[in-house]
């Protein structure tokens, strides 16, 4: 039997398109919330974000796809600490 200690280490993406087809949203348990007036553009946000759930136009945040989002907060994280413009709130169901 093979153990987890003998298997290679990442992962393999047969199909990376397909990955837009499987909303993620369900799964948080919190959700960041965007705050426009805040923002300085940096997008930090949109660099960090594991699963492109941050919302750009024009080269401008402008939202937050909670359709793929999963709440892991890496985006408020990121976020300089004197704007604050990501704040992570418990989910609304």
């Amino acid at each position: 039997m093979i153990s987890w200690r003998n298997l290679p280490c990442g992962a393999i993406l047969t199909d990376p398109k397909r990955i837009r087809e499987n909303k993620t949203g369900a799964w948080r348990s919190e959700r960041p919330v965007y705050l426009e007036t805040k923002c300085i553009q940096c997008l930090l946000c949109w660099i960090y974000c594991p699963d492109a759930a941050i919302k750009v136009l024009d080269g401008k945040v402008v939202g937050i796809d909670y359709d793929y989002c999963k709440g892991c907060g890496i985006c408020a994280s990121v976020c300089p600490k004197k704007v604050g413009a990501i704040k992570m709130e418990k989910e609304r169901k």
